[in-house]
């Protein structure tokens, strides 16, 4: 029974890292690339079955992965300890640096809401809680800042309109874009989420700053109030 506990005790031709190898990592499912991370299982699931139960549970998303803690991993899993727990959190924090790597290489400039989906997706799209952030602008619709507002839990956030046009005077920003996430995945606006951009709006439209957008995450989709007609 033990034998099957390690990646390199499989058969030849179910080792994802000799599939790796032959066919390319894109042969491979999530759970193969799992199972490589983790290296070995338990007398009771090989590393192979314990990486499919973790996915299944994770309905097969790395975002929904992403989101345990070292804690949650441990205490979930009968062969995921402390180190492999941690292996995992660095390998997910790799993922968002290399998004952040590829941002940084782009031109700053808002031409769409998907550029901002772009921006916004590594800091929002794996969390459990709220948070309400705003884009700063200047006149060429170029970031001049983004700052987070307000943080919530996971039923929501207050935001409070009075720090943003403060930080939007003090940066000298012309327009500003809303944005905030919904964990459970649904990106349609509440009735709370429509109530506070049209006081963010009206604000605006007292000191001449124009709000361009507010754009909701969930996972991996988002919600643009411009591409909707809803501001």
């Amino acid at each position: 029974m033990h034998s099957k506990n390690k990646l390199s005790d499989l058969a030849l031709c179910d080792q994802p890292r000799e599939k790796l190898m032959n066919k390319g990592a894109a042969s491979l499912s999530n759970s193969e690339i799992l199972a490589i991370i983790l290296r070995s299982g338990t007398k009771e699931e090989s590393v192979i079955e314990l990486s499919n139960h973790i996915m299944r549970d994770c309905d097969n998303s790395f975002t929904k992965l992403s989101r345990l803690s070292i804690e949650e991993l441990i205490n979930s899993y009968k062969g995921i300890g402390k180190v492999k727990a941690i292996q995992l959190a660095a390998t997910s924090e790799i993922l968002n640096r290399c998004k952040y790597e590829q941002l940084s290489k782009e031109d700053f400039t808002i031409r769409s809401s998907e550029i901002v989906y772009r921006h916004m997706e590594p800091l929002l799209s794996a969390i459990e809680h709220e948070e309400f952030w705003v884009i700063f602008l200047n006149r060429g619709n170029k970031i001049i800042r983004k700052k987070m507002i307000s943080s919530g839990g996971f039923t929501g956030t207050v935001t409070d309109i009075r720090i943003i046009f403060r930080l939007a005077l003090e940066l000298r920003a012309v327009s500003i874009i809303l944005c905030h996430n919904h964990p459970s995945g649904n990106i349609n606006p509440s009735a709370a989420d429509r109530k506070v951009t049209s006081k963010i709006q009206q604000a605006g439209e007292t000191m001449d700053i124009k709000v361009l957008d507010h754009i909701i995450i969930g996972g991996k989709d988002f919600y643009g109030f411009a591409d909707n007609g809803d501001i």
